[in-house]
């Protein structure tokens, strides 16, 4: 699992507003931290128009790298470190500037300038 990759993982169980179900994730989490259990993901939801007001959410079109079946948000507010043993399967990639942009996204939400 690489940085940038995209997997299919269990989020449940949940607690509150956290986002649950089986869903797309981006590791974000440095290569170099691989050899740890734990990996730094951020969930991949449904895109509405409604998240072009907001700066944690950045949209992602399917193509053949992503393999996304819809117009996707990544969802930066949500970033947080699973288990390996949620993770199910890959499912593609993000391309180095739609990292960059979540890389942004997620500078936003930490108040890193």
């Amino acid at each position: 699992m690489r940085r940038g990759e995209i997997w299919l993982l269990s989020l449940d169980p949940t607690v509150g507003a956290e986002i649950q179900k089986t869903r797309p994730c981006i590791i974000i989490s440095i290569d170099q931290l691989n050899k740890l259990p734990l990996k730094v993901i951020i969930p991949i939801t449904e895109w509405k128009t409604h998240y072009e007001e907001v700066p944690w959410m950045v949209k992602l079109t399917p193509d053949v790298n992503n393999n996304l079946q819809k117009m996707s948000a990544v969802d930066c507010f949500q970033v947080r470190s699973v288990s390996e043993i949620r993770i199910i399967k890959k499912v593609g990639l993000v391309n180095i500037d739609q990292l960059d942009k979540i890389c942004t996204a997620l500078a936003i939400v930490f108040g890193i300038n």
